[in-house]
């Protein structure tokens, strides 16, 4: 079933309030779906830098001296701040995709969350208010973030099966749907250099529409061109370094309702991830169209 949230601050007075916005209307959808959550952060970043999430089930081993060992591996400064089981290393953004590659032969335990000069994406098995805890997400503050709670439908209950997937830089997807061709596509994307970390249709999903802006498409493009090339039934919320879209099947049988004021664009599952909001009275509220993207970007 899945529960999927997603806030775009317009106002940057509401910065400092995106964790603790984001994790209240992602707490209301729980029973959507309480087997495991995630939630993407998007922050202004630092000119020159760029960040890599990481996470393992054994961080006091895997991150002792992670940063130093990556740090050599890159030839650049690197620092580590752990939150939980997850840690968010610091380097020169000109390095991103060297380090990224590092990880895999100097810690081949530790799992790559995201990676980018604004997101930090944190996920885990377990409710959303615990996952939320776990990693202080109230206290985030940022630009814009999506955030996922699952019912595992088509893989295992794990870390990596959870949502959001990131498969390309500053990007991240989330679903509600299943998809019933995710299987040959996996294998297309292989053959074109892409690389999975689970079997979920998700992932996916999210592979293909890195790969069409890879082809020089931009988002806009990409989800129109997933609804000619993925088959099922989905809603995405899509994030970038700049904003978020949101696009349903042809049929839009999954649940989804928007809401836009001068301060912010919000999505949720249910209208009710919305009621908390501030200004959410007098904001424009509707249901997205089937077939349509929809895209806000600073």
């Amino acid at each position: 079933m899945c529960g999927i949230v997603g806030l775009f601050l317009k106002d940057p007075k509401l910065e400092p309030r995106l964790g603790e916005l984001l994790t209240d209307m992602l707490i209301t959808m729980t029973d959507r779906g309480p087997d495991s959550a995630g939630i993407a952060i998007y922050s202004r970043g630092k000119d020159g830098h760029a960040k890599l999430t990481v996470q393992s089930a054994d961080p006091d081993r895997d991150f002792a001296d992670l940063a130093d060992k990556l740090g050599k591996a890159i030839g650049s400064h690197v620092r580590l701040a752990q939150k939980d089981t997850h840690a968010v290393l610091d380097l020169p953004s000109d390095r991103l995709e060297a380090a990224r590659h590092a990880i895999r032969d100097i810690a081949p335990n530790v799992k790559v969350m995201s990676a980018g000069e604004g997101i930090e994406i944190y996920k885990e098995v377990g409710l959303p208010k615990d996952v939320a805890a776990r990693f202080d997400v109230a206290h985030m503050q940022g630009t814009h973030g999506i955030g996922h709670t699952r019912m595992a439908t088509e893989s295992a209950v794990t870390t990596m099966g959870a949502h959001p997937f990131s498969t390309g830089s500053d990007q991240c997807l989330v679903h509600n749907g299943s998809l019933s061709n995710h299987n040959g596509l996996r294998r297309e994307l292989i053959r074109q250099g892409m690389t999975f970390e689970t079997q979920n249709d998700t992932e996916v999903a999210a592979a293909y529409v890195s790969h069409k802006l890879k082809e020089g498409q931009n988002l806009g493009q990409a989800l129109e061109s997933g609804l000619d090339d993925l088959d099922g039934f989905f809603t995405f919320v899509v994030g970038t370094k700049d904003g978020f879209g949101v696009v349903r099947d042809p049929i839009a049988c999954k649940p989804a309702v928007m809401a836009e004021t001068d301060q912010y664009v919000a999505f949720g599952s249910e209208y009710r991830a919305l009621v908390n909001l501030p200004g959410i009275d007098n904001a424009r509220v509707w249901e997205p169209e089937p077939a349509t993207v929809y895209f806000w970007e600073r």
